[in-house]
């Protein structure tokens, strides 16, 4: 192109569709990307197009002078580009085309316009370039005057303007659907009130700038009513969550509380607040503008507010929702889910030295009954403000149960003397002043991140270990513990597998005449098998047994085994033979024990005679007159009962004497030791007190035959031990008694 006609043709603008408006958009520059490989082009194509204004916006240019450098200045600016004039042949005869294909392709650039220009009339394919791709013409250079020029950019810049308010509104809507779509996202507000102030943009024919706010700290978690920018676009979306007066523009603040307070629409020269209300919620949009705003538009923008509004409503009902889930009711703080989220984050673990506890108030439930629910609410709140004033925001607070706090934060601040201090004081509570004590399990964070849930776990077994600390209100997690509860809950679970599956034996111990050391019954001793040819020790399995409450139906089946065993004796002839079986606490406090041990008996069609009930001192003072109770029914059935291990615990002289016994047994630990000494004053004290109060004794234990003939001299009546036979299992028994026989 050796030269182009620069003269001052009149510019001729292309009606619209006649009654809309020119659009003013905010005072940006246009940019016009300049693709040729001939300088003189640039130079005249700027001096043609140097003073024109379009819609109060000046152009400006942007040069490239071959394919390559267009390419990477579209990477560069991307959709803010609104024309391209593109030389069609530059380094390749083809190059010009490449660029479209790359811009409307590769980029997925669809809202720049396209003007080809080209120097050789004719020799590219006009009609299939145009059909193929999004151009907005296609000319050779020599064509295009001034004036012919000026109509090209400006129909372009119209309609990429038009391009971009589509998009703009497709943008808009997309991110109010989606945050509509997604509402229990937690972004789900700022992506709400986001989608508004771009969707309102886009129907007044602006750019996406403005801000939503409301007086609604609750959504973001602020406790006060000031007035807050949920959501922004534009240069405003830095104070997304900020209080409007972090802005500091007196005019966007005092208009913004205007519409609040008038509870309407304000369009002022220069910008529009609009309001939003549905049951009760309320906000204010507030959008810059350079224009008024027309009455069409806002007769749009009212509908669209009226249909928004109920997806701001849905806003804060999600928000008041995911509070019921993570947020406690009654003391606004996070609740035990929330708790455990707070452990999840990664940043909780950045923080040195850190360290979680719980924090159980003692009694608690003694106020509850004694003073009223409302006055133990009004404890649990004065307990959670003394809380947050005693800790700065370093310390993340919950209320993990019922009376239980959690803190999370450095060690030096989440301490047991730290919080003890904070309960030195008495709490006043309407017209009670509270004393409140505390028990506190603490768990030292390790560096390396780990499951929230684990974390927590691990502080309660702290808690639980401090509970029973007899000299601190306090304990801190050490991995034996947790080892050690592990290890019990296993064994728990293996107990229970096992009885289930019937691998649980029940042995038997022969117990004889002193004197003629014929056999006059058994005791029956439950016996686990570790499945490797082995035994589990009854003083590892039975607590566990009885921590479990296993031990009840446990007990059920040795009572009914016992029963059974005794009448297949009976049937081989040994039906003078008793079988004698332990009974545990737990098995007392089941309010159907007495009508078990009736059932047992009566299915084997037994003689309850035959049956020996066994219970320790211990089990006697700890329920003194539920055992009492059950023992004198069971006594008046027929059944005889036995005190085990006597002399070892506290004995009660004035419940022994209520209590239905027939025998008393002698504890190995005095049978051990014959010489003269305390073993020996006791064994013949326990003796002695047998025979006057006409019960029979055994003497447990007994492995040699000076221990015999000293409790013969005693006047005891039989015994059991290793002397006379080792517990073994029941077909074991039967030869032992043929052989014995």
């Amino acid at each position: 192109m050796s030269a182009m006609d620069y003269d001052n043709d009149e510019l001729i603008f292309l009606d619209d569709d006649g009654s809309a408006e020119e659009l003013v958009l905010l005072g940006k520059d246009w940019n016009i990307l300049i693709v040729d490989d001939d300088e003189e082009i640039h130079t005249v194509t700027r001096l043609a197009l140097a003073d024109l204004v379009v819609n109060d916006r000046k152009l400006n240019f942007i040069h490239a002078y071959s394919a390559k450098e267009a390419k990477a200045l579209l990477h560069e600016y991307g959709n803010t580009i609104a024309i391209i004039l593109l030389d069609v042949v530059m380094e390749t005869d083809d190059a010009g085309f490449e660029v479209v294909k790359y811009i409307r392709e590769d980029m997925q650039l669809f809202e720049p316009r396209i003007i080809l220009r080209t120097g050789q009339p004719g020799y590219a394919p006009e009609e299939q370039v145009i059909k193929v791709y999004d151009i907005n013409d296609y000319k050779t250079k020599t064509e295009l005057t001034r004036a012919k020029l000026l109509t090209t950019i400006i129909s372009s810049l119209r309609s990429y303007q038009q391009i971009v308010t589509i998009s703009q509104s497709r943008a808009g809507l997309e991110k109010i659907i989606t945050s509509s779509a997604n509402l229990f996202e937690e972004h789900s507000v700022k992506a709400f009130c986001e989608g508004v102030v771009t969707q309102i943009s886009s129907l007044i024919g602006l750019d996406s700038e403005g801000l939503l706010c409301a007086r609604a700290g609750s959504l973001i978690d602020r406790e006060d009513e000031d007035v807050y920018v949920l959501g922004a676009a534009g240069e405003y979306a830095k104070y997304i969550n900020q209080p409007i007066d972090e802005l500091h523009n007196n005019e966007i603040a005092e208009n913004v509380a205007r519409c609040l307070r008038l509870k309407k629409h304000l369009f002022e020269p220069g910008f529009s607040v609009l309001f939003i209300s549905r049951a009760g919620f309320e906000a204010a949009v507030y959008v810059r503008q350079t224009h008024e705003i027309s009455d069409l538009d806002k007769h749009l923008l009212e509908v669209f507010l009226s249909s928004i509004s109920v997806g701001y409503e849905n806003v804060n009902l999600f928000h008041e929702l995911r509070n019921t889930a993570f947020r406690d009711w009654l003391t606004r703080l996070p609740n035990r889910n929330e708790f455990i989220n707070m452990l999840d984050k990664p940043h909780i673990f950045e923080c040195e030295n850190c360290c979680v506890a719980l924090i159980d108030v003692n009694h608690f439930s003694d106020i509850n009954d004694g003073l009223g629910q409302e006055v133990g609410n009004d404890l649990l709140r004065a307990i959670s403000v003394r809380f947050q004033s005693a800790f700065n925001d370093d310390v993340k607070k919950g209320r993990i149960g019922a009376d239980v706090f959690g803190l999370i934060g450095p060690e030096t601040l989440v301490s047991p003397e730290s919080i003890n201090e904070m309960f030195q004081s008495s709490f006043q509570v309407g017209d009670h002043t509270l004393p409140v004590s505390v028990t506190i399990g603490l768990c030292k964070l390790e560096s390396k991140r780990n499951i929230g849930i684990e974390i927590l776990k691990r502080t309660n077994i702290a808690l639980n270990r401090a509970k029973k600390n007899l000299t601190d209100n306090f304990e801190y997690y050490a991995k034996d513990i947790e080892d050690q509860t592990t290890w019990r809950l296993d064994m728990i679970r293996r107990l229970r597998n096992d009885f289930a599956a019937r691998k649980l034996e029940l042995w038997f111990q022969p117990q004889v005449d002193l004197l003629n050391e014929r056999v006059v019954g058994m005791e029956g001793l439950l016996r686990w098998p570790d499945g490797e040819g082995g035994f589990i020790s009854p003083a590892v399995f039975v607590p566990l047994a009885e921590y479990s409450g296993l031990i009840v139906d446990i007990g059920e089946w040795v009572l009914e085994e016992s029963c059974r065993r005794l009448q297949q004796l009976k049937e081989r002839g040994y039906g003078h033979l008793r079988v004698a079986v332990n009974v545990s606490i737990p098995q007392f406090r089941d309010r159907l024990f007495v009508d078990k041990v009736k059932n047992a008996l009566s299915h084997a069609h037994c003689d309850p005679s035959l049956l020996e009930l066994e219970i320790t001192e211990s089990v006697v003072m700890d329920e003194p007159q539920i055992v009492i109770d059950a023992l004198r029914a069971l006594k008046e059935f027929g059944v005889q009962i036995a005190i085990d291990d006597f002399g070892t615990g506290f004995s009660s002289m004035s419940y022994l004497q209520q209590l239905p016994l027939d025998r008393l047994k002698v504890d190995r630990s005095f049978v051990k030791d014959i010489n003269p000494g305390a073993s020996a004053v006791l064994a013949e004290t326990i003796v002695t007190l047998g025979n006057k109060l006409g019960l029979l004794t055994i003497a447990e234990g007994v492995e040699s035959r000076a221990q015999a003939s000293y409790m013969i001299k005693l006047g005891c009546d039989e015994a059991q031990g290793y002397l006379y036979a080792k517990p073994m299992p029941f077909d074991a028994l039967l030869s032992f008694l043929e052989q014995r026989s």
